[in-house]
C-alpha cells in the first residue's frame, strides 16, 4: 500500500498558486500587449506659405545732415544771449550778440575817410583837367600835366583803400551778432552773460539740423553683396532716386518708425581695418526721434514680397548637427527632419529648406516621441495664427 504524499502547508500552497499564475503571463503573446498601448497623443500643426518682405537688420548711428561749432569772429563782451540752450531757430536768427559801440565808432571813421578821399579825387580832377589846358595853352611844361595825372591816379587809390577798409569795419560791426546758418537746435551755451570772446576762444556752441537727418551703418563685403542680390541691383542702382530699397529706423526702444528712409551714399572702397563698407540712409525725422550720434537699427527690407514657408517656432528643436523638426507622415510616422531656418515672423519662423508647405510637424508631445514611433497626431488650430 503506498503512502499518501505529504499535505502542503499554507505558505506552500500560496507560493504554488503564484508560480502558476507568473508561468500563466509569461504565455501570453508579448503582442497582445503591445496591441493594448495605444500610440501616443501628439499636436501637429501644418507647415504654411505666407507672402513676406525679408528683412536685414544692421548697426547704425545718427548723423547730422548739417552740423556747425559757432565761433566768435571779432573780440568784445557778450552783452546778449538771445536764444536758449536746446531751442530750435531758423536761418538768420541771432544766438549771441557782442557789444557794437567800438565797432560802430570804427565804421564811423572809416566812412568820414571815404568822404575825404572822395573829395581828394575831385581837386586832383579839377587839377587835371586846369592843366590839360594850360598844356594845351604851351603856359605849362608837359611834366606838370604828367604829375596831376599822377595825382589823380593816386586819389583813386586811396579812395579804393578807404571804401575797401569801410566795407571791412562794416563786417565787423555785422559779426558781433552771431546768427544761425541753418535751420536747427541750439545746444548749451559754453559762454555765459558778459564774457570776453575773441576768434580763439573756442566754439560759443553746437547748431545741429535735425531734419532731414543720416543714419551712417556698415556692411560687410558678403553682406553687401547679398543685399544686392537679393534685391536684383547693382551700387549705382541701390542710391538712385525710386531704386532705393526700403529703410527703416528701429530704436533703441524697440520702437519702428514708420518713416521710410532712402539710401543716399555708397562709400567707393572697403575699410581695410574693418572690412566693411559705409552705407549712409536719409530720413526725414519728421518726430525729431533720431539724433545725432545715438546709436539704433538699420532695417533694409526687400521691394517685393518673397512666398516663405513658415512653422510655430515652438517645432523647432536643435542637437549638434542643427536644427530640425518631427514630422508625421501620412502613415502616422515620426520623421527626424533637418532644416534651414530663416528670420522669425511673430511667433512662427521661416524655414528656407528642408521643409515643404502642407507638411506636418509636432509642436507639443515631443518628449512623448522618436523617430519612427506610430503616433495619434491632433492637428492644432493655431498653426496660422501670427
Amino acid at each position: 500500500m503506498s503512502t499518501p504524499p505529504p499535505a502542503l502547508s499554507k505558505f506552500e500552497r500560496t507560493w504554488t498558486k503564484a508560480i502558476c499564475l507568473m508561468g500563466f503571463m509569461l504565455c501570453i503573446p508579448q503582442f497582445a500587449t503591445a496591441q493594448e498601448t495605444p500610440p501616443p497623443k501628439v499636436t501637429i500643426a501644418a507647415a504654411y506659405e505666407k507672402e513676406l518682405v525679408r528683412e536685414a537688420t544692421f548697426i547704425g548711428r545718427g548723423e547730422a545732415s548739417a552740423k556747425t561749432d559757432l565761433y566768435a569772429r571779432v573780440t568784445g563782451i557778450i552783452t546778449e544771449i538771445v536764444v536758449q540752450d536746446g531751442a530750435s531757430v531758423k536761418a538768420g536768427d541771432v544766438i549771441f550778440r557782442i557789444d557794437p559801440e567800438t565797432y560802430s565808432a570804427e565804421v564811423a571813421a572809416k566812412q568820414a575817410a571815404v568822404q575825404r578821399a572822395e573829395a581828394n579825387v575831385k581837386l586832383e580832377e579839377v587839377e587835371l583837367v586846369r592843366k590839360t589846358e594850360l598844356l594845351r595853352r604851351e603856359t605849362i611844361a608837359e611834366s606838370e600835366l604828367d604829375i596831376a595825372q599822377a595825382n589823380a591816379a593816386v586819389a583813386e587809390a586811396d579812395l579804393a583803400a578807404a571804401k575797401a577798409s569801410l566795407q571791412e569795419a562794416e563786417l565787423n560791426l555785422d559779426r558781433t551778432e552771431i546768427v544761425a546758418p541753418f535751420d536747427g537746435r541750439i545746444g548749451r551755451a559754453e559762454v555765459s552773460l558778459g564774457a570776453l570772446v575773441s576768434p580763439s576762444t573756442g566754439p560759443l556752441a553746437t547748431l545741429v539740423q535735425e531734419t532731414p537727418m543720416y543714419v551712417t551703418f556698415s556692411l560687410s563685403e558678403p553682406q553687401l553683396l547679398s543685399v544686392l542680390d537679393r534685391l536684383e541691383k547693382g551700387i549705382d542702382e541701390l542710391i538712385e532716386s525710386g531704386a532705393s530699397p526700403n529703410v527703416f529706423v528701429r530704436l533703441p526702444n524697440g520702437e519702428m518708425l514708420e518713416e521710410p528712409g532712402t539710401i543716399v551714399f555708397l562709400d567707393n572702397r572697403i575699410n581695410p581695418s574693418t572690412g566693411t563698407i559705409a552705407l549712409r540712409a536719409e530720413f526725414q525725422n519728421k518726430r525729431r526721434m533720431i539724433l545725432d550720434g545715438g546709436f539704433l537699427s538699420i532695417v533694409i527690407e526687400e521691394l517685393e514680397p518673397t512666398l516663405s514657408v513658415l512653422i510655430p517656432q515652438n517645432a523647432v528643436q536643435r542637437d549638434q548637427r542643427g536644427d530640425f523638426v518631427l514630422v508625421v507622415t501620412d502613415q502616422q510616422l515620426v520623421e527626424q527632419r533637418y532644416v534651414m531656418l530663416g528670420p522669425q515672423e511673430q511667433t512662427a519662423v521661416v524655414v528656407s529648406d528642408g521643409l515643404r508647405s502642407g507638411e506636418s510637424v509636432i509642436v507639443d508631445g515631443l518628449q512623448r516621441v522618436r523617430p519612427g514611433v506610430e503616433v495619434n497626431a491632433v492637428l492644432t488650430g493655431t498653426a496660422q495664427g501670427n
